[in-house]
């Protein structure tokens, strides 16, 4: 293997990059990030490869969610603290009814760019570059907007700066205090059948607090109850953005991107031999590999060997993306080659990619029941393996969106358009949100139960 070097995938075979048709403009913009403060830092990445550690053993579990793409025009921080609050109600509801630990880890502050299957679309006989995320060109229909721009990634690092301040000052101000349960309850899911269940969940919490704070246990003196750790990830996919963003680390000498606390490799991306896991390699952040129904064993075997030579637990997250009539089949075959060589993974499930379908109306959706049967479907598989089923990855917002069909209080065909707001693919809304929340609750109690017969 050659040596590592931090533009050495720049030598390597790339795809999904844009065409930015002013290359003097790119390098200028890449030379004001590297100059720029870092948005995480080594420390808090050591942490979370640390706490992945013990995911990958079954001592925790991953919960990994957000936008599907971040957006210049709906940035808020109303829409960030919605989406905030949907995540602790979830990770409440896991740790709870799980009696797990949660690592919350964020699509967030980061997540502007997204993969395309083809670099071009055609309206009324007029062809322009495909909307590839804010942080590269604009979704109006004109050469202008849709021309790729490198100023949209200083646009971008300062508004995942942004981000980052509301969300440290959530995680550590209050907001993420158990005394706080019933308030992370949103307006419109009040009257869902997620909503009376949370409820139920949070008068017990609280009864629990109360004796705790009779024994002498309060928020005032105890960071567990008042504060949390959040942690941030996006798709390492804009390479110039994440290179121009990497930084070598004082104390250890090793290279970090320090624009996320957690970078993830995708499934049409992940060639072995191609830049993006040529730049993940370098380092030391926790990866995440979309493993999607036309990954071999033998390929995901190669690409550990790449992204975590060393086999240290913590490092390597292997997001599984199978859609939910593929999991059975195909899901045993890489966990079996993966336990044959003896490597540490973290196993999440992300049931959201493989199930995308169009609706008659043209409407790209999900169907909920298809996000709920790949989980269990993930579950199963692991167990009856012996494995770990170690995490979820899945995309959602605190908005009261239509946008994925069905649910307990079901969002149908035809009122999808009554409020689709997102920019690329469509996102659970609070209600689904919770409703996978208790399916994985319930089913890690399950397998408990079955371990330990």
């Amino acid at each position: 293997m050659k040596q590592w070097n931090i533009d050495s995938w720049r030598e390597m075979p790339v795809i999904q990059l844009p065409e930015y048709p002013d290359q003097a403009h790119l390098q200028q913009v890449e030379n004001r990030l590297r100059k720029m403060p870092p948005l995480v830092f080594a420390g808090e990445v050591r942490e979370l490869r640390r706490r992945l550690a013990q995911a990958t053993e079954g001592k925790a579990f991953l919960l990994q969610g957000g936008d599907c793409a971040e957006s210049f025009l709906e940035f808020s921080a109303d829409n960030i603290r919605d989406t905030f609050k949907v995540l602790m109600q979830m990770a409440v509801v896991l740790t709870f009814g799980a009696s797990s630990p949660v690592i919350k880890v964020g699509r967030v502050a980061g997540q502007f760019a997204k993969p395309r299957t083809s670099g071009t679309e055609t309206i009324n006989g007029l062809e322009l570059p495909i909307y590839r995320g804010d942080i590269i060109n604009g979704m109006d229909f004109s050469a202008e907007s849709r021309t790729p721009d490198p100023e949209r990634m200083l646009m971008a690092y300062h508004q995942a700066a942004s981000t980052l301040n509301l969300l440290r000052a959530f995680a550590q101000g209050g907001l993420a205090s158990l005394e706080q349960v019933h308030a992370w309850n949103l307006d419109f899911v009040a009257n869902s059948p997620q909503s009376e269940q949370y409820s139920h969940l949070a008068d017990r919490i609280d009864e629990s607090l109360d004796f705790m704070r009779a024994c002498g246990i309060t928020a005032e003196n105890s960071a567990a109850i008042s504060e949390t750790d959040f942690y941030t990830s996006h798709e390492s996919l804009l390479l110039p953005y994440e290179q121009a963003m990497t930084r070598q680390d004082s104390l250890t000498g090793d290279w970090y991107d320090c624009s996320a606390h957690m970078l993830w490799i995708g499934d049409r991306t992940r060639q072995v031999e191609g830049a993006h896991v040529e730049f993940a390699r370098g380092i030391h952040n926790p990866i995440g590999l979309k493993a999607g129904p036309t990954l071999p064993p033998e390929d995901l075997i190669r690409l550990i060997d790449l992204l975590n030579p060393e086999n240290e637990a913590g490092r390597l997250n292997v997001i599984v993306r199978m859609g939910a009539d593929n999991v059975e089949s195909n899901l045993p075959n890489l966990i079996r080659a993966v336990e044959r060589e003896g490597k540490k993974v973290l196993w999440s499930c992300d049931p959201m990619h493989g199930n995308t379908i169009k609706a008659d109306n043209g409407y790209k959706t999900r169907e909920v029941s298809k996000v709920l049967t790949e989980v269990k479907q993930f579950f199963e598989v692991h167990r009856a393996e012996g494995t770990y089923a170690g995490g979820v990855h899945f995309e959602m917002t605190g908005q009261n969106v239509t946008e994925c069909i069905g649910g307990a209080r079901p969002v149908t065909v035809d009122s999808l358009g009554n409020r689709y707001h997102t920019h690329c693919d469509p996102r659970l809304n609070a209600d689904q949100a919770l409703e996978l929340a208790y399916l994985i609750a319930e089913t890690m109690k399950d397998c408990r139960k079955l371990s330990n017969q």
